[in-house]
């Protein structure tokens, strides 16, 4: 017999996706073809990601994130944002809360139509290094803010080989064997950044990548090219604000503190999908 599961549509800056309610165990443990199924722009809902909100003993709630390849990603920025206001619009939470991700513990606060997420520090960064490509030396920047990102500092945006040269990256063997998603980043002045993203598991241009849009700001502030708070234009025209604090050298694991993501993240509607 097929079993009826509510969900609800979620979009974060043009990030999009399904959230259910697992709490109940309404869905398998598989969650690989479930993902892939109900993420098809074509066939099915359509999304960048699969949602899944269970019982957490470390926290308010936990979250469990699938890319809409089927794919199982520690942590999703804009993914979190929506899995906050989502845990609020089903009455779970208050407007603050703390949530449970494969990445560690996350703070989030409700504000009107914008969701601030706390972060954890981010690691493994490495500034500047050439990268051999199939189209060249490329300079590159890597870190990781919950998942892997490399950062690429171009003069027009508009024109980044996202497609092409993202791909490129993402599968290089420098990267291997987990991939890396690739931000293209130009920046406009002090304070203002313009971000494009090719997202590992979507294998394609997103409209929006909260870590990478925190990727791309705190590699452009070590680089002293921005000073936190930093706006960041996305592809599909909202902006995500990503603040953080600089550490002494030598004093801390990470070489910035206290990072925030804030942007709006709404629902789009919600309904029923048989299983």
């Amino acid at each position: 017999m097929n079993k009826a599961i509510n969900f609800y549509k979620i979009s974060a800056a043009g990030n999009d996706f399904v959230l259910v309610d697992n709490r109940r165990k309404v869905l398998p443990r598989n969650l690989t073809p479930v993902a892939k199924t109900w993420c098809d722009r074509r066939f099915s809902i359509g999304a960048d990601g699969l949602i899944v909100l269970e019982d957490s003993r470390k926290a308010d709630f936990r979250m469990r994130y699938y890319n809409s390849d089927g794919s199982p990603a520690a942590m999703c920025g804009n993914g979190g944002r929506s899995i906050a206001r989502f845990a609020h619009v089903l009455g779970i939470v208050p407007k603050k809360m703390v949530f449970e991700s494969d990445a560690g513990l996350i703070r989030a606060e409700i504000l009107a139509k914008s969701v601030r997420l706390r972060l954890y520090e981010p690691k493994n960064v490495r500034l500047d290094f050439a990268l051999k490509t199939g189209k060249g030396e490329v300079d590159v920047s890597s870190i990781d803010t919950g998942v892997p990102h490399t950062v690429i500092f171009v003069n027009n945006v508009e024109k980044a080989d996202v497609a092409g040269l993202g791909r490129m990256i993402r599968y290089h063997r420098e990267f291997a064997p987990q991939g890396t998603n690739v931000n293209f980043v130009m920046v406009k002045d002090n304070h203002h950044i313009v971000v494009r993203t090719y997202e590992r598991g979507v294998e394609g241009e997103t409209l929006a990548c909260g870590t990478g849009v925190m990727a791309s700001a705190i590699v452009a502030g070590l680089r002293g090219m921005v000073q936190p708070p930093v706006d960041c234009l996305t592809r599909g025209g909202d902006t995500l604000r990503v603040s953080y604090g600089f550490n002494a050298d030598g004093d801390f694991l990470s070489p910035v503190s206290n990072v925030i993501l804030e942007g709006p993240a709404e629902v789009s509607f919600k309904g029923e999908i048989t299983l």
